[in-house]
C-alpha cells in the first residue's frame, strides 16, 4: 500500500522516530525535522501535551507539512513523579541516555523493589497547519517499575531500567513487536489512528 501523504516528526531522536514510523506504516511516509533542518524548538510547557503542542506547531510552521510531535517521559512514585517533562534532560542539559539513566538509579538507590512503582506516559499532537484550531491528542500509559540494574540491549532512553508490571522484563529486553504492543507510545498512536480515521476518513493528511 503506497504512503497516503507525508509527515513532520517533530524530533531528533532517532529511537523514538523508528517506533513511530513503524506504527504508522504504510499509510505515512515519516520525515524527521532534523533531517528538514528544523531546529527544536524550547520545550517551556510544564505538562506533556503543552510541549507536544508546542513541538508540532513549531514543525508544521517551519516545513508546511502536518506535523505529529510526541512528548513522553518517565514518573517515578518514590521521585513524586519526576522526571516528567524533563525526563530527557534529567541530568542536565544535552544529557546522554546513559547519564539521565544512572541519576535516575542514584535517586532511588535506596528505595526498595516494592517502592519502586512507576510509568511512561506520552501525548501526541498531531496538527494540519501550523495554526490548526482543532489539534488531535492522544494519550498512552505504561505500567511497571524500576529496576535494580539495567537489562537488555534493545530500545532507548530509560528501557533498559523500565520492568513491565506483567510480564517483569524490562523494556529493553521485550522483541520491537512486543514494546510497541504494550507501550505509552504504542498506545497513544493507536488512539491517534482512529482519531484520524473518524475525521479524515482514507486520506489521513488532510481535513
Amino acid at each position: 500500500m503506497a504512503a497516503a501523504g507525508r509527515l513532520v516528526l517533530a524530533t531528533g531522536n532517532r529511537g523514538k522516530a523508528r517506533e513511530i514510523s513503524t506504527l504508522l506504516a504504510p499509510q505515512w511516509e515519516v520525515l524527521l525535522q532534523t533531517d528538514l533542518g528544523v531546529q527544536p524548538v524550547a520545550e517551556t510547557g510544564s505538562s506533556f501535551v503543552e510541549n507536544a503542542l508546542l513541538k508540532a506547531r513549531h514543525a508544521a510552521a517551519a516545513t508546511g507539512l502536518p506535523a505529529l510531535a510526541d512528548d513522553s517521559g518517565l514518573e517515578v512514585d518514590a521521585l513524586d513523579g519526576a522526571p516528567g517533562v524533563h525526563s530527557a534532560r534529567y541530568a542536565g542539559e544535552g544529557a546522554s541516555d546513559a547519564q539521565n539513566l544512572q541519576r535516575l538509579l542514584d535517586a532511588l538507590r535506596d528505595v526498595p523493589a516494592g517502592g519502586r512503582t512507576a510509568r511512561f506516559r506520552c501525548v501526541l499532537a498531531w496538527v494540519r497547519t501550523a495554526d490548526d484550531p482543532q489539534p488531535l491528542l492522544a494519550e498512552g500509559s505504561w505500567e511497571g517499575r524500576i529496576a535494580l540494574a539495567p537489562r537488555g540491549s534493545g530500545g532507548f532512553g530509560y528501557d533498559p531500567v523500565f520492568e513491565d508490571a506483567r510480564s517483569g522484563l524490562t523494556a529493553a529486553e521485550l522483541a520491537p513487536g512486543q514494546k510497541n504492543s504494550l507501550s505509552h507510545r504504542g498506545q497513544a498512536l493507536a488512539l491517534l489512528r482512529r482519531l484520524l480515521l473518524s475525521r479524515t476518513g482514507h486520506d489521513l493528511t488532510r481535513s
